[in-house]
């Protein structure tokens, strides 16, 4: 009953699409962690996103169609059991990630946002240690290694004499840590963990162009930290074949810039091109998601297991790259084991927060995104041995 479920909300919270700031696709879990033995699994999953609205009225109105692309993701993870202390694992998923785009207005799209776009690209490699004092208290830690690259397109009457603006940030590594404890009591398949994920620094070469010319002579670089979380797990028995399961995650998103050298520099000491001191490509408020489900063992082959998540709503004003704020979610997932196989399939529908995209020093809305959701589908096939 304990492995079986363990996988159920381990499926849910990391195949479930999270949509956190726009850009955070997974929560970045340790389950695999607490798997018995040595264990390999795959996941994989699809996800469908539909963000729309309309620029502002007084802007004439026109639609955005639906700015987020579909994405697939997958992940992989290996657990390894070295004694009964001191076991490890590797990790390498892709928990950011972002297709934006607007239609231009010769296609029926945004006059106010027409043409701006956003892809970013990440993977992160995880290498954990766990060891166990005894049978209730563990603590685990490790090194993360991420590897991202992005492409930001600023084009609409709502960025002036920006528009046309573009940025390539090229592929970049970045190295950060985890860290944790738990606590487990076997009798009642309880079992609580708190891990703390570092923020990441990455270096791109970055490359400026306004209408496709250079704004800069050569490449420049900038800085980028993906943001610091702490994720605190849970599960317990409460009657015969029945489990709960939850999980409450914070993310720093505050300290989350994408500041290139044409939006950073001042224009009274540095060489023309230059915007100015702006906020940058995005700004993004904190968040804190909370996840609770139930699981349930049926027979000795199938298992299932129902869960809600909330992240409250923050400001509506969001730049146009996140287009949404908050979400409420529920997903279902099913798991079937035969000896050494274990099979999961997770479906998850989100209700995604309405927000108004905005440009300008001070904030001016230009959009509002009304009535967007998320489907999303993931698999994950697991082998103990």
């Amino acid at each position: 009953m304990k492995h079986t479920l363990t996988g159920a909300a381990a499926l849910l919270l990391s195949a479930a699409p999270v949509f956190a700031g726009a850009i955070e696709r997974a929560p970045q879990s340790l389950s695999i962690l607490f798997e018995d033995g040595n264990y390999v699994e795959f996941g994989a999953g699809r996800a469908s996103p539909d963000v729309s609205g309309r620029d502002l009225a007084i802007y004439g109105g026109s639609r955005t169609g639906n700015v987020a692309d579909d994405y697939s993701f997958f992940s992989l993870g290996y657990k390894h059991q070295f004694n009964d202390q001191l076991s490890g694992a590797l990790i390498v998923e892709q928990p950011f990630g972002a297709d934006v785009h607007y239609a231009p207005v010769t296609e029926g799209g945004s006059f106010m946002l027409g043409g701006t776009s956003a892809v970013v690209n990440s993977t992160t490699y995880t290498g954990l240690l766990r060891y166990k004092f005894n049978e209730n208290w563990g603590v685990h830690g490790g090194l993360r290694g991420s590897r991202a690259d992005a492409n930001v397109t600023l084009s609409g009457q709502a960025y002036g004499p920006l528009s046309g603006y573009n940025v390539d940030l090229d592929s970049a590594w970045g190295w950060g840590y985890v860290l944790g404890a738990s606590w487990e009591r076997p009798d009642i398949k309880a079992r609580v963990s708190l891990t703390y994920n570092s923020p990441i620094e990455h270096e791109f070469d970055t490359t400026e162009t306004l209408g496709g010319a250079p704004l800069r002579a050569g490449e420049t670089r900038t800085t980028v930290k993906t943001p610091r979380s702490w994720t605190l797990e849970g599960q317990t028995g409460v009657a015969a074949d029945t489990l709960v399961f939850g999980s409450v995650r914070w993310v720093n998103w505050s300290e989350f810039q994408v500041r290139p050298a044409a939006l950073s520099c001042s224009p009274a000491s540095q060489l023309p091109p230059c915007f100015g001191v702006t906020e940058g490509l995005v700004s993004l408020e904190d968040t804190t998601t909370w996840t609770l489900g139930v699981g349930r063992k049926f027979n000795d082959n199938w298992s299932g297991s129902l869960s809600f998540a909330y992240e409250k709503a923050g400001d509506k004003l969001m730049s146009p790259l996140s287009p949404t704020t908050g979400r409420k979610s529920v997903s279902l997932a099913a798991i079937y084991t035969q000896d050494q196989w274990k099979i999961t399939t997770g479906l998850t529908y989100a209700k995604l927060g309405d927000a108004d995209p905005e440009t300008g020093t001070p904030d001016v809305a230009r959009a509002q995104m009304r009535d967007s959701d998320l489907l999303g589908f993931g698999i994950r096939v697991g082998y103990r041995f």
